[in-house]
């Protein structure tokens, strides 16, 4: 592996105007409750990217947010093995898989076919599919380290391979999520908050232009703390969003040396 770029590991959060103002009640009884990473409940963890991780790719990216790490390579476009008529637009495909040391249980890595999905649909509003027609790029990513909030990372640092690989988007992807426990919103969730969340939601944005690429939600949500979350998320992705545009003009800096 050899890193063409990268940046010192930076925390953000969502603007003070974003943030409910009132006291929240303590997810559990205990009212000394605190995050596992003693975090306030709308701080992000530390956020690194870095280009340049795999020689043999046409681009990819390296992130390390909090104890959860992925590394995406970047393949093409190069000319479609299927059997296709002419197509105007490129293909994207996407693969997300874990390695087996990756989660606590030994000997779990495989592909995940639900996320392989999601990234695609995350990053395909923002690639200019038109401007590779008859060829397609392909997306790997690989979990090296889950901890928690793993989708919303291997989206961001899917979108950083892709500007590394020379793919023309309209912007960068970035992604957060935020999970909901009793009457709180923690934003992007550690592994064992996930486990005990009531449900979650993930944004997926591009955040020059103020445009949702996906929207993710599970469990139940009143309209209120859907408009709470969704916010928290959009300033949270915009923040994170200048996090990996840093990176890449670093690299393209390193570049021109």
């Amino acid at each position: 592996m050899a890193g063409r770029g990268g940046s010192t590991p930076a925390t953000y959060s969502p603007s003070p105007a974003t943030q409910n103002k009132k006291k929240k009640a303590p997810i559990f009884t205990d009212s000394d409750w605190v995050r596992p990473d003693t975090r306030g409940f709308t701080q992000c963890r530390p956020a690194f990217f870095r280009t340049g991780a795999v020689n043999a790719a046409s681009g990819s990216a390296y992130a390390e947010i909090g104890d959860t790490k992925v590394i995406v390579s970047v393949f093409g476009p190069r000319e479609s093995k299927k059997a296709m008529m002419y197509s105007d637009i490129g293909r994207l495909n996407c693969n997300v898989s874990y390695t087996t040391f990756a989660t606590p249980v030994r000997g779990q890595g495989s592909d995940n076919k639900e996320f392989s999905s999601m990234l695609h649909k995350a990053l395909e509003g923002a690639i200019i599919l038109d401007s590779f027609p008859k060829t397609t790029v392909d997306v790997f990513a690989l979990v090296l380290e889950s901890g928690g909030s793993d989708l919303p990372v291997v989206i961001s640092c899917a979108s950083v391979a892709l500007a590394d690989a020379g793919i023309m988007m309209y912007d960068l992807v970035a992604s957060v999520s935020v999970s909901c426990l009793g009457k709180n919103l923690i934003i992007d969730p550690v592994l064992e908050e996930e486990s005990y969340q009531d449900g979650s939601l993930m944004i997926s944005s591009m955040p020059s232009r103020d445009e949702v690429t996906q929207l993710t939600i599970t469990g139940e949500w009143s309209a209120a703390k859907i408009h709470e979350a969704m916010t928290l998320c959009l300033d949270a992705c915009s923040k994170l969003g200048k996090i990996m545009r840093s990176c890449l003009k670093e690299a393209a800096l390193a570049s021109q040396e």
